[in-house]
């Protein structure tokens, strides 16, 4: 009978696993729902490619308060309480999720919701992540021992993941019995992630910095500026994703190229999340060894080659098969980053960093959705979406030759924080190399 894994053996840890879990089922729940009302409310109305640009305005939407707050956010990371900021965070979410729902339920026909309310609301869920992400990422690493954070960090994926398969499904299966539904359960699902969230048990913090809050910002970037390796890690998922990003445009794959309807866009959705499961539980059963570098760099080049079968895909199991391939390629990647970020960053630190990373992987996301929309309404999805495949692959051999530190990075062990972080002077930032 397999061993429960010790993580999990941290009463601590074990909430904050199921609040991760919780939260992203609600989440993806409200992407695809949304993401589905915008495409479907603009295609009656203004048509295929315009309802495919506002999908990458939605992504705008989220982005904005991300890029305006989240490295902000950081500094508060490092100074306040992170259990207090994602509860908070996660009280928004509820906020966000009911009024969605009420709105649903005042049109009991179709259940439509204003298009100003979901990108008020797309907005407000973008305030929500900026404090929420950079807060949990940062909390996760206290509550386990050192050497069981590699191990913490797979099974943080393999919560977001399962959450990432069932959310989506379960949204769309709820929309097509009620377009209230999915908004008033994701509302249920917010407040147990609260719950869990509120019997976590005070961690330990490092001592606030002397810095003011901008030469505390500074410090973060300047920190992830001068470690070549994290440096090259965060960037390249950042235009990887921003380039092979095509998610955005599966409701329109849904709707007009495969023609599988909301009921089909579920399991679209879920789809490279299942790939990222498998694969999340293969590295938390058995985890990387050796040449970590040269695994991330091939598993972003297996992404843009799976983004690409996917775009030109007009079968829907072959669709489904190539962002299987996409998800657990990307699942990788994602264990690789997470991994170096944690071990070459010191504890009080770790808020800034993220903060850092937060910004990163959230401009991928919500910018390679805007970078989708806007290329579905020149030259069309299908051509955009096998377009940004080819991209990231370019893009991989690129930082593979720029950044030869994470390459030939080998072992997880071997990567230690710096003992003291970048010095501010009067005239600049003295970063060190790790």
């Amino acid at each position: 009978m397999p061993s429960i894994p010790a993580p999990l053996l941290i009463r601590d840890y074990r909430a904050f696993w199921v609040a991760r879990f919780f939260a992203t089922v609600a989440g993806l729940m409200l992407v695809v729902v949304i993401g589905w009302q915008v495409y479907d409310i603009a295609r009656e109305t203004m048509g295929r490619d315009e309802a495919a640009f506002l999908l990458g305005m939605i992504g705008l939407a989220q982005f904005l308060p991300l890029f305006f707050l989240a490295l902000v956010v950081g500094v508060i990371a490092d100074r306040i309480d992170r259990r207090y900021i994602a509860r908070a965070a996660v009280a928004l979410e509820i906020l966000c999720a009911a009024v969605l729902g009420w709105l649903a339920l005042q049109n009991d026909g179709t259940g439509a919701v204003p298009m100003a309310a979901l990108f008020v609301v797309a907005a407000l869920l973008g305030v929500a992540r900026a404090f929420q992400g950079p807060s949990m990422s940062a909390l996760a690493p206290n509550l386990v021992p050192r050497h069981l954070l590699p191990q913490a960090i797979a099974l943080n994926s393999i919560s977001w993941q399962a959450g990432a398969v069932i959310g989506p499904p379960l949204g769309a299966f709820l929309y097509a019995g009620s377009p209230a539904a999915p908004y008033l359960v994701a509302a249920v699902l917010f407040t147990l992630t609260l719950v869990c969230l509120m019997i976590i048990r005070p961690v330990a913090r490092p001592a606030p910095s002397a810095l003011t809050p901008w030469r505390s910002l500074v410090e973060g970037i300047a920190y992830v500026r001068g470690n070549r390796v994290l440096l090259g890690a965060i960037s390249l998922d950042l235009f990887a994703v921003l380039l092979g990003g095509a998610t955005a445009m599966l409701p329109v794959y849904a709707r007009d190229v495969l023609h599988v309807g909301v009921e089909g866009l579920g399991p679209l959705r879920a789809a490279p999340s299942a790939g990222a499961v498998v694969m999340a539980i293969l590295l938390a059963s058995r985890p990387l060894k050796r040449h970590v570098g040269l695994v991330m760099f091939a598993s972003v080049a297996v992404f843009g080659v799976a983004t690409a079968v996917f775009g030109i895909s007009t079968s829907y199991p072959l669709s489904i098969a190539a962002l299987v391939v996409l998800g657990a390629a990307d699942a990788i990647s994602v264990f690789v980053r997470g991994s170096l970020i944690q071990l070459h960053t010191p504890d009080d630190m770790r808020g800034r960093v993220s903060s850092v990373s937060g910004l990163f992987i959230s401009a991928s996301n919500e910018l390679g959705e805007l970078e989708s929309g806007l290329a579905a309404r020149y030259i069309g999805a299908v051509p955009a979406v096998v377009a940004g495949g080819i991209g990231a692959v370019i893009v991989t051999a690129l930082w593979a030759w720029r950044f030869p530190q994470l390459r030939r990075a080998d072992r997880f062990d071997e990567q230690k924080p710096a003992s003291t972080p970048p010095k501010i002077s009067a005239v600049g930032v003295d970063a060190r190399r790790a």
